[in-house]
């Protein structure tokens, strides 16, 4: 059997299901019999069926699943969460071959789904396209492998690699890099992640919204830097059309949507505030700056992702210098803008 292409199709499948599955992982799941796709499905809503469930609900009655294989994206849970195992499902429905793309790296799962269907007499084929499954849950698989959240830097500078003016200009306008299509892209990545990082210096330089405006999608956590809580409560950052989370060494409290907690900044800030993310349950981060807090992910080799956008026409021949990450030859053209993709290998 051509396990590949079966195994392509799922993960076809569990696309279908992003962003609305979140922070569950996308999973498909396709039913084979002699060759053919005769049922299919995917996990379509965070608390909604499985992949599996709704694969064998789709699967015609007269068909035996002891006949049939299963291909499923992801190793079937063996635990109650929202739903009921799927590896007791596929056990009960008489399943004899089951085929997988990636072990699951939940510790609620990882692995014991695998065993509970070898134990009961089911083959079970492991690891078939699984670097196209981590690739596609790369937010779940960071998250629970290096327990952390997973980390996209962005940041937009002109040909002659300057990210902003200094002094700041009167008008915004005249500080503005990428195009409004390359803006449109970073406000599409605020939607996929589940936070938006910046630093103090960046908020009271931009008062951004950080919000997803442009685009249709839910608004990302806000996250700052703000050790002695200087940025003003008039601010964007703190309105109500996203929750807040401002890192200080001040106070710990909680107001509204709005959650202050407090850092030791003489430790490691970064790895203080991935435990608490982590803890938090947040499983991806777009960091959007300034360059002092880019630089410092850098430094630290906290990154997993990197985005930059680069407007060939401008130069502002002076003002604040961009990240310090040498950017490959390859890139693609988002209007009129390069767009550079990096991966933390």
């Amino acid at each position: 059997m051509d396990h590949n292409n079966y195994m392509q199709r799922a993960l076809e499948l569990a696309k279908q299901g992003w962003p609305a599955v979140a922070p569950n992982p996308m999973v498909g799941c396709v039913i084979v019999k002699e060759g053919k796709i005769i049922s299919e499905g995917y996990h379509q809503k965070f608390g909604g069926s499985h992949a599996e469930v709704n694969a064998i609900e789709n699967l015609p009655a007269y068909i035996s699943p002891g006949d049939c294989t299963m291909y499923v994206t992801l190793e079937p849970c063996n635990h109650h969460g929202k739903t009921p195992p799927c590896s007791d499902l596929i056990i009960k429905k008489g399943f004899k071959h089951v085929v997988i793309g990636s072990k699951d790296p939940n510790p609620l799962v990882s692995g014991k789904g695998i065993k509970k269907l070898q134990e009961s007499g089911i083959k079970v084929l492991q690891g078939v396209l699984e670097m196209e499954e981590k690739k596609l849950n790369k937010h779940f698989v960071t998250f629970h492998e290096k327990k952390r959240p997973y980390y996209l830097l962005k940041w937009a500078m002109t040909a002659d690699g300057f990210i902003s003016k200094c002094p700041l200009p009167a008008k915004r306008e005249d500080n503005l890099i990428s195009g409004k299509n390359s803006q449109l892209f970073v406000h599409k990545l605020r939607s996929e992640n589940r936070a938006i990082f910046v630093g103090k210096n960046t908020v009271l330089a931009d008062d951004p919204s950080l919000t997803t405006r442009l685009v249709k999608g839910k608004n990302p956590i806000r996250i700052l830097i703000d050790r002695k809580l200087g940025v003003p409560l008039n601010f964007k950052i703190y309105n109500k059309e996203a929750s807040t989370i401002v890192f200080n060494d001040l106070k710990d409290e909680e107001k509204d949507h709005v959650k202050y907690i407090k850092l030791n900044f003489d430790e490691n800030i970064l790895k203080q505030i991935s435990d608490v993310l982590y803890k938090l349950g947040i499983q991806s981060v777009l960091v959007e700056g300034g360059a002092l807090l880019i630089n410092d992910f850098l430094k630290n080799n906290f990154w997993d992702e990197i985005v930059v956008f680069q407007n060939p026409k401008l130069y502002f021949k002076e003002g604040v210098k961009a990240p310090d990450f040498p950017l490959k030859n390859s890139f693609e053209l988002v209007g009129e803008d390069k767009l550079f993709h990096c991966f933390n290998e």
